[in-house]
């Protein structure tokens, strides 16, 4: 008898589980967009509740504070555009560098970008935010600079070539701050194309 009050019980407890993800992802990507819409102070856990359909109260459960909520949430896009970025050269190395570079550049020009940069000026004003802010863009530079590594097949045991791929990175950013104000397509379109050219003869 125990053993069959085992199973269902089991058996309740993985929709439940499934039903638990599925509110905590609807959560985290509500306060993405939030976060890239409103800015750091039109962004509440009520506001993002709502927008997520669920109760203030659920979303507390999952996130007890709203430093909490939005640090995990840039965190999961920046995992999920990592996912996304691999996903577009199966094989690692590419042999098209320029393509690498704009996909690069794409990552500092969506969403995520606007929602980190919001994320980033609060945390400068916010002391208990910066410290969880800093941690995690540090983690998410670590594994945007080793993606780029791979993907570029670059060697950074040749001198200068980890400063060349960070540079790219530092560029991109620029590029997508740049964006933030106005429709930079063209221009970024050409630095690519010059940043590959570099790459090419720098990485050989």
């Amino acid at each position: 008898m125990g053993g069959v009050n085992t199973g269902a019980s089991t058996a309740e407890r993985a929709p439940k589980q499934d039903r638990s993800r599925a509110t905590r992802q609807r959560l985290l990507e509500a306060a993405v967009a939030c976060l890239a819409e409103h800015g750091w102070s039109g962004s509440t856990v009520a506001v993002v509740a709502e927008r997520a359909g669920v109760s203030r109260g659920a979303a507390q459960h999952h996130f007890p504070t709203r430093e909490d909520l939005f640090t995990a949430a840039v965190e999961y896009v920046a995992e999920e555009r990592s996912t996304a970025l691999r996903a577009l050269f199966p094989q690692g190395a590419a042999d098209d560098r320029r393509a690498v570079v704009s996909a690069l550049v794409d990552l500092y020009t969506g969403p995520l970008f606007r929602a980190a940069l919001h994320l980033w000026v609060a945390a400068s004003n916010e002391d208990q935010l910066r410290p969880r802010v800093t941690e995690l863009e540090a983690r998410v530079g670590r594994e945007t600079h080793r993606i780029a590594v791979d993907l570029l097949g670059a060697d950074e045991s040749h001198p200068g070539t980890r400063e060349t791929v960070q540079g790219l990175l530092d560029m991109a950013r620029g590029l997508g701050l740049a964006n933030l104000l106005t429709d930079d397509r063209a221009r970024r379109e050409r630095v690519v194309e010059q940043w590959a050219a570099l790459l090419d003869e720098t990485l050989g």
